[in-house]
């Protein structure tokens, strides 16, 4: 069964049986469904909160030049303890690697607190990283094992919940924190939230699925150690780049890194049975092709706005922190509440809605190019509400499209490819976004003018993808059989 045919059945079984939320409750797995969820909220919050208190942060340690990599580590470490994680289940037991995930996750965020340096901090992140980016698969995991498979779709919608929760929360509860305390406070108090989920998941996870390794007639899928060390050395590279601009040696940097990204797509293909995406990657042939490169180009051009637009708008316009938490909250809830009420449009819509999807968020990205350096608060709520929104009408039907085009056997592969390129799109913007921001100004500093000149450039010089994703778009929406592949 494909995974669009299995969410059909399931849905129809939910259609006929209501879950029994009190068994649930008296049984405990209600209580073991929220523990599970800990792990997400974690991670995506503490994904979104780092933005909100950069400012405070640079002002303290300085390292304005290594801001691009605080996300691009915990993306390589989130990426790689992800792929770990599902196949660990089969040697560990569920319970162990919650407990172990947590653990790295809290260790990685007392070591961010107490930084003296952005060095530090960033070494960290890739820690916290590797402990939040297995916490979610995990989650994951945890759903298939221990819930009875009728009820998946409704605890699946309440995941999606749960991201929603903390993608606005997070730059909220950053601003919050460093208003009354400071972004050590901010960054800290998931140190807590790390071993609270490990001490729990010892008592909580007391069941037999969850205390003993996974059973399976077949061996566990090998792990892609070439591919994402390919990924990790790339990522790194690019990174570097930026640091000390020099024009032949972050030339060279830069080109090493692109080489080294087309090196990781065809060693992944090399390997079926442990590869990360489906055959045909990016080949225009077909909408599986066109839509994942919709996917890079667009994860690539959005992330710098929640890496840079609260430094840029603190230091240019001197906005609060707090109104920046709620510009980016307010893309995280357009991209919900959109989501939403596009979610039963017709499969003969599907392709239009994509095409609008992708039309608003390339809007988006131009007009953070104006309205940054001008500082108009409105304006830039706007563009994010623009960005955001077209990702929440988008996303859903792209997804879709991407899974039922592909082949039969690839199916379950390619459902997990997008948000997997996701967060590799993610990590890659944004070390060019640091390449980009060091120069054009941030390499000698943060001052007013330097940030004038990274607001000018840092986002205009994304538009060209942004209008690369939208020719991608154009692409899926111009490709026939419509109502087939959209239905799947």
């Amino acid at each position: 069964m494909t995974a669009a045919s299995g969410n059909k059945v399931a849905s129809n079984r939910v259609a006929s049986k209501r879950v029994d939320w009190r068994a649930l409750w008296a049984s405990g797995d209600l209580a073991r469904f929220c523990f599970i969820n800990l792990g997400i909220l974690l991670y995506a919050t503490n994904e979104t909160m780092v933005a909100t208190v950069m400012p405070a942060m640079v002002g303290e340690l300085d390292g304005v030049q290594l801001v691009g990599w605080s996300l691009a580590i915990y993306e390589l470490g989130a990426i790689t303890a992800g792929a770990a994680a599902g196949r660990l289940v089969s040697y560990v037991s569920l319970r162990s690697n919650m407990a172990v995930a947590a653990t790295l996750y809290a260790a990685g965020a007392l070591l961010s607190a107490v930084a003296p340096s952005m060095t530090q901090f960033l070494a960290g992140r890739l820690i916290e990283g590797f402990g939040g980016g297995a916490l979610v698969s995990l989650a994951f995991v945890s759903v298939e094992r221990l819930f009875p498979r009728s009820i998946w779709p409704q605890l699946f919608g309440v995941m999606s919940a749960i991201w929603g929760i903390a993608a606005f929360s997070g730059p909220m509860i950053g601003a919050i924190m460093v208003e009354l305390l400071s972004w050590r406070w901010a960054v800290g108090i998931f140190t807590l939230g790390g071993i609270a989920v490990a001490l729990a998941s010892l008592t909580v996870l007391n069941t037999a699925g969850a205390s003993r390794p996974q059973v399976s007639a077949d061996a566990a899928p090998p792990f892609p150690y070439g591919a994402l060390a390919c990924l990790a050395v790339s990522v790194v590279l690019i990174a570097t780049a930026g640091v000390d601009i020099a024009l032949l040696r972050s030339s060279l940097l830069l080109c090493l890194g692109l080489i080294g990204l087309a090196l990781f797509v065809r060693v992944d293909g090399l390997r079926p049975r442990s590869r990360l995406f489906p055959s045909d990657l990016f080949s225009w042939r077909a909408p599986l092709g066109t839509g994942m490169t919709m996917v890079a180009a667009f994860s690539v051009a959005t992330c710098s706005f929640g890496i840079y637009g609260p430094l840029l708008l603190t230091t240019l316009h001197d906005i609060p922190l707090l109104t920046s938490g709620y510009i980016i909250a307010a893309e995280s809830i357009s991209w919900s509440i959109l989501s939403i009420l596009v979610a039963n449009a017709p499969p003969e819509r599907e392709r239009s809605i994509i095409l609008v999807g992708a039309l608003m968020i390339a809007c988006g990205i131009a007009g953070f190019a104006y309205t940054i350096p001008a500082g108009s608060i409105p304006l830039i709520l706007l563009c994010a509400l623009l960005q955001g929104g077209g990702f929440g009408i988008a996303w859903p039907f792209l997804t879709r499209i991407i899974v039922a085009s592909a082949a039969p056997d690839e199916q379950t592969i390619a459902s997990a490819a997008v948000p997997t390129m996701q967060r590799i799109g993610y990590a890659v913007g944004a070390a060019l976004a640091g390449i980009i921001a060091n120069a054009s100004g941030f390499s000698e500093g943060l001052n007013r003018e330097a940030a004038a000149s990274v607001a000018s450039w840092l986002y205009l010089a994304f538009v060209p993808l942004g209008v690369f994703g939208c020719l991608a778009a154009l692409r899926i929406f111009s490709t026939a059989n419509r109502p087939r592949l959209a239905a799947g």
